[in-house]
């Protein structure tokens, strides 16, 4: 965790435009790229990502310190209906930063069908005064004579501040996507230092990088109701030592994440201490477990300890 820098006026930059400073939340639905792009734009990876949807579950800070300012940015689980405690936390999460931030970016793919969950966001979105910037993701996947036709529908749903379109994946009009949030900032210091790239403690980065894993080896072949728990984080030498445990809802998904001869979970964590030895710049070494707790995506004790605290929501 870092410390936030003392808020004493408003800093120069070198006798150009005042400094600005702020705080922009991500929202949208379910696997629209809301992490792809908060990695794209601090040039990190902080985030997981997944083709499945709702792979973010908290709220996810990051920051981007450039010569004009700071953004910091929060990445919030996909807006969706809730279907256990779990899915209500991240709900929560989504629609609670909306009224922290000093900018909302709202992610869309490129359609002129807005769906019911898009629908419910315009709703959201009206009874809020913040700025909003629509972000058009996804248009490396489209022909670009379509964009205008994209704009066009949701530009008559909402009066945007901005309406960007842009591909996290490959970097399209990102560049262009920053300039547009530094307009919408207001003058002030810097939050954090200049070489904070997240305030997450690297314990719970580890457990998201291993949750994601799991996420892409195992595919399709059990439910997301997955956890992990880091049970241990100590550094030795010139090595880091981590003990964590995957956690999973029933017996049958215990066998599949262990894998025959215990391959899977040896995948899972070859592939996720490799990621994790590149954020620490050291060697890790990394053990892994895996425990069935039945029905704990709707156990408001096994929801806290897994990091998910509902109180936790306002005050953080």
């Amino acid at each position: 965790m870092v410390n936030r820098m003392e808020n004493s006026g408003i800093r120069e930059n070198g006798g150009k435009e005042p400094y600005k400073s702020g705080f922009v939340t991500l929202i949208g639905r379910p696997n629209v790229g809301k992490s792809t792009l908060m990695n794209r734009l601090i040039g990190q990876k902080i985030a997981i990502t997944s083709n499945k949807p709702q792979t973010t579950r908290g709220r996810i800070r990051t920051v981007l310190t450039l010569e004009e300012g700071q953004i910091v940015f929060l990445d919030t689980p996909g807006i969706h209906k809730s279907r256990n405690k779990l899915g209500e936390y991240m709900v929560n999460v989504a629609e609670h930063t909306l009224e922290e931030a000093d900018v909302i970016l709202w992610l869309v793919e490129p359609t002129t069908y807005i769906g019911a969950g898009e629908r419910h966001i315009i709703e959201e979105l009206k009874k809020v005064k913040t700025p909003v910037i629509l972000v058009i993701n996804k248009t490396d996947t489209v022909k670009k004579d379509e964009i205008l036709l994209f704009i066009d529908t949701y530009r008559r749903e909402l009066d945007f501040e901005e309406i960007v379109p842009v591909s996290a994946l490959k970097g399209y009009h990102t560049d262009e996507l920053v300039k547009c949030i530094f307009k919408y900032l207001p003058e002030g210091e810097a939050f954090f230092d200049e070489d904070t790239i997240t305030d997450q403690p690297m314990r719970q980065i580890a457990a998201e990088l291993i949750r994601e894993k799991a996420l892409r080896l195992l595919e399709e072949e059990i439910p997301h109701g997955i956890a992990v728990s880091i049970e241990s984080m100590k550094e030795i030498g010139k090595i880091c030592h981590i003990e964590a445990t995957i956690v999973c809802e029933k017996e049958s998904h215990k066998g599949i994440i262990i894998g025959k001869g215990g391959l899977m979970l040896k995948k899972i964590g070859s592939s996720a201490r490799r990621e994790i030895e590149g954020l620490l710049e050291m060697q890790v070494n990394l053990r892994l477990w895996v425990k069935v707790k039945k029905d704990w995506r709707d156990s408001d004790y096994l929801l806290k300890n897994f990091g998910y605290n509902q109180k936790d929501i306002s005050g953080s």
